[in-house]
């Protein structure tokens, strides 16, 4: 008996023709957050490349240092709140080093952590021709092997070996001369080169130079408007932006250790909370995880005129450091761009939507789906359940899949227009409350 799949009823032969297939449902889904990126000057890891750190990860072999070690504070404020983290080590530094005979050894990096290392080369205790050759870290243990010359080492994640010879033995050679060295205006613009090829939420900057602010506001201008790649920068001081893709930080905050962050450092907290955030959620009045203060503080009036200048500000509230509004540096409102457009929650849901779009359409609809009504309406199927799901999470509402949504043929073949109309949902942020006493 014949047997098989069909596409339209021609067989020739008897025989039962099956066909298996999914029931029909969408294709995309919501696009997760919680990618944010920082470029910094650090004293060990790779230079000028993105190094990913997830939350919970052990940095010490990327970036040298525990992720609670001071030398990390920024990545671990960042980290406090985003899922992901793609740092961007901006200095290359100086590499330690240390002979010992015939044997000279370099740290992997440049920075002052390779002045951490010492190599501990001892005769084996099994084979008295073997010698056992150790890498420390501060005195620990992080790295072994055991070889009869020189020209047997192998380099490891913390040291390269040159050399040829007998080895000899020695209690310990600590590597000297490494240095972080410092960064240029133009390693900066290189991170944002390397960092365009990358997916993410949002960039913090936590730096004062002006010349790079205006760099990285033109940066997340370029990419949202020119690019279609919705991100946000957080920058610290500048309202002049006057732009929804830049988050003005005013002032830092206080830990709970004592240690006081400046407006610049706290923009990394801001950065990783931004890039954390649901589509349907707003930091206004969001606790700064481990923070006890704003610093400095600002009276009413002081912080009236932050808001109205667009710039984010933290307050000081029962112990804690809150944020006093979720927005970003747009003041310059206009009939295409509302007051709503400052707020980071509407953006928030407004570049979701322009994201997951753009992917769910490149994955599964560009040149792989007729531009006939049959197809047409596949696609406007797609975009009613996207936006469906943002209504069922209260990111949007009142959003009709009749009315607020039409998907038609362009001029020319190949071409499909979609009019959509979504409305944002904003938080709860001011409350008039009247009470009568009778």
């Amino acid at each position: 008996m014949a047997s098989g799949t069909w596409t339209t009823q021609n067989k020739v032969r008897p025989g039962v023709y099956v066909n298996i297939e999914s029931a029909p449902k969408a294709l995309g889904t919501l696009g997760d957050r919680g990618v944010v990126s920082i470029p910094l000057l650090l004293s060990w890891g790779e230079p000028k490349t993105v190094i990913t750190v997830e939350a919970g990860e052990d940095t010490r072999h990327k970036l040298g240092y525990p992720i609670a070690d001071e030398s990390l504070s920024l990545i671990g404020e960042a980290l406090k709140r985003a899922g992901k983290l793609l740092v961007y080590r901006v200095n290359t530094g100086t590499k330690a080093a240390a002979t010992s005979g015939s044997l000279t050894v370099t740290a992997k990096w440049g920075g002052i952590r390779g002045n951490d290392l010492a190599i501990v080369v001892a005769k084996n205790i099994e084979d008295e021709n073997l010698f056992d050759v150790k890498t420390m870290l501060k005195g620990e243990l992080v790295h072994s092997q055991t070889v009869s010359a020189i020209s047997e080492l192998a380099s490891n994640e913390w040291v390269t070996f040159e050399g040829t010879g007998e080895l000899a033995a020695t209690a310990g050679v600590p590597l000297a001369g490494g240095a972080n060295g410092t960064a240029t205006v133009q390693d900066y613009l290189d991170y944002l080169t390397a960092i365009e090829l990358q997916d993410f939420n949002t960039i913090a900057l936590p730096s004062t130079d002006i010349a790079l602010k205006a760099a990285f506001a033109s940066f997340a201008k370029r990419l949202r408007d020119d690019e279609g790649k919705k991100i946000q920068v957080v920058l610290e001081n500048y309202p002049s932006a006057d732009y929804e893709g830049v988050i003005s930080v005013k002032n830092g905050v206080i830990l709970d250790n004592g240690s006081a962050l400046s407006a610049a450092q706290a923009t990394a907290w801001v950065a990783g909370a931004t890039a954390g955030a649901d589509v349907n959620e707003s930091l206004t009045y969001a606790a700064y995880d481990g923070a006890v203060d704003a610093s400095p503080r600002y009276t009413n009036s002081q912080i009236i005129a932050a808001l109205q200048a667009g710039e984010l500000v933290f307050t000081a509230n029962n112990g804690r450091a809150v944020v006093e509004q979720d927005i970003n540096s747009l003041t310059s409102f206009t009939p295409e761009k509302g007051k709503a457009f400052s707020k980071n929650r509407v953006i928030r849901v407004l570049d979701a939507a322009s994201n997951d779009l753009v992917r769910i359409f490149s994955n599964f609809y560009l040149g792989k789906v007729p531009n006939n009504d049959d197809g047409r309406n596949l696609l406007k199927g797609e975009c009613i359940n996207y936006l469906t799901t943002l209504q069922n999470i209260s990111a949007i509402q009142s959003f009709d899949g009749q009315t607020d949504i039409a998907v038609t043929a362009g001029a020319e073949a190949d071409v499909t227009v979609i009019d959509l109309a979504v409305q944002p949902v904003d938080s709860i942020e001011k409350i008039y409350t009247t009470i009568t006493v009778r």
